[in-house]
């Protein structure tokens, strides 16, 4: 086990950054969009119970995303940079135990969504422009999903565990074995077949959650096993404030960031759903794109947490750059291409869902504005990542605050001053702009190591710190 655990070490601390990254951020890439597609299999599904059904889930899908980036992201990020920067300084011990306390963290942040979407879901999605028959579906849809945010939680905090360790490729299989069995269930659930009743979009949303139940006994499974690294024991367990801090210094800076990334969209939902409940239908398909780079940057911002967080933790700051700024080259540029992509052909994306001719106007002017300006989400939510790893997130959270503020500030502008639908959504692709170039700045200037200055080569970042 230790000679296992020597390797992964010497990996993230001495093995070529690009190649490194890569082989690493493969099966990251895959467990990544396997979980997607478990949303887009439910939205592909759900869209054929009809526009109202489709809106619902629209109303609901942000904040489905930010348990699962609060939860997988901003917390699972913490306990990933937490774990690596125990092992980077050898405390093997500390690694051990701070997985059975990211188990705790799990389970209070699960179980404080479920309360607060059970009891303010109606009044929530009412505000986000939801009425009717679209609202009935939102609530259906929402109290099943947060009936078992635990589960979500438990998921994707023991899959960061993992993760913390070097291990991309076990996550990956569990995640993409619980996604090929969701692809027959979602239907079964959702129309029914034999003696199965048809439980509509609530069926859509039990399925979700069977795949997080069967995921989480998988991992449990593995941390029980020889071959996991981690080696957590209840037998003598106490719980030390040293390494919940240790995990929720990270962990909650980073959920800050991540509300105010989900709040953008909400607000944006909210503010178009003054143009009725087809445009809600064709912005919350549209961007569920934006929200599909999420997985994508995250196969490299994954294994960026492990290699900065080692690095970090053993000293080697200039390779510790060096890895994030070849992580934020590559995601701008996986991003960026799909953006335009998305931008020239936008009903390749949206028919797939609907082919209400009100839904795919209003999902086409979005993708024609924003899309081509992807690449700056996708190279600020890397920075993000990799931020984490450092233990370093006060820029990535002020860079996502002014997201906020250039994407409300300017749609609610828009609307005021008598714009429609392509004014709001060029707010959002400005805020997006000033997302990237905040957190590029800020860590080119020196942001992890000291006082924001110009930005500067690494190597005289690294004698201006020491």
């Amino acid at each position: 086990m230790s000679t296992a655990l020597d390797h992964r070490t010497r990996l993230l601390l001495e093995a070529p950054i690009g190649r490194t990254l890569l082989r690493l951020g493969a099966p990251n890439v895959l467990v990544m969009l396997a979980q997607a597609a478990a949303g887009l299999i439910e939205t592909y599904f759900i869209g054929k119970l009809g526009t109202d059904a489709l809106a619902g889930m629209a109303l609901v899908f942000p904040l489905v995303m930010l348990m699962q980036m609060t939860s997988a992201g901003a917390m699972g990020g913490g306990i990933a940079s937490a774990i690596a920067r125990a092992l980077g300084a050898r405390r093997r011990a500390d690694a051990d135990a701070l997985a059975l306390h990211a188990v705790l963290i799990a389970l209070g942040f699960g179980l404080t969504f479920t309360v607060a979407l059970l009891t303010g879901g109606r009044w929530l999605y009412t505000q986000m422009g939801g009425a009717g028959a679209s609202l009935d579906a939102a609530l259906v849809y929402s109290n099943w999903v947060f009936a078992g945010a635990v589960m979500v939680w438990l998921f994707n905090s023991l899959a960061a565990a993992i993760r913390g360790t070097g291990n991309m490729a076990l996550p990956a299989m569990v995640t993409i074995v619980g996604t090929v069995l969701l692809v027959p269930l979602s239907p079964l659930l959702i129309f029914g077949w034999g003696p199965v009743p048809a439980l509509g979009i609530a069926g859509g949303a039990i399925a979700l959650l069977l795949y997080y139940v069967g995921g989480t006994l998988a991992l449990l499974v593995y941390l029980k096993s020889p071959r996991s690294l981690l080696q957590p024991r209840l037998r003598g367990f106490a719980p030390r404030w040293l390494l919940f801090s240790d995990i929720l210094r990270v962990g909650i800076v980073g959920s800050i960031s991540t509300v105010a990334t989900n709040l953008s969209i909400g607000i944006a939902t909210a503010l178009v759903g003054g143009f009725g409940a087809a445009a809600i239908a064709g912005y919350g398909t549209a961007s569920r794109l934006e929200y599909l780079l999420v997985p994508l940057v995250f196969g490299i911002g994954g294994p960026l947490v492990a290699m900065v967080g080692t690095c970090i933790g053993a000293g080697q700051r200039e390779r510790a750059l060096k890895a994030t700024w070849i992580g934020a080259a590559l995601a701008f540029g996986v991003t960026e291409v799909i953006g335009l992509a998305a931008a020239i052909w936008p009903y390749a994306w949206l028919t797939l869902f609907d082919t209400d001719p009100a839904m795919l106007d209003a999902g086409a002017r979005y993708l024609r504005r924003v899309g081509p300006f992807y690449g700056f989400f996708g190279l600020g939510l890397v920075l993000y990542f990799a931020s984490q790893g450092a233990g370093r997130l006060l820029w990535p959270v002020l860079g996502n605050l002014a997201r906020l503020a250039a994407a409300a500030g300017g749609g609610w502008l828009a609307i005021r001053w008598g714009g429609g639908l392509n004014h709001v959504f060029a707010a959002q692709a400005g805020a997006l702009v000033v997302y990237g170039v905040v957190i590029l700045s800020a860590i080119a200037g020196g942001a992890w190591f000291g006082r924001v200055g110009w930005p500067q080569s690494t190597r005289r970042l690294l004698q201006r710190v020491g």
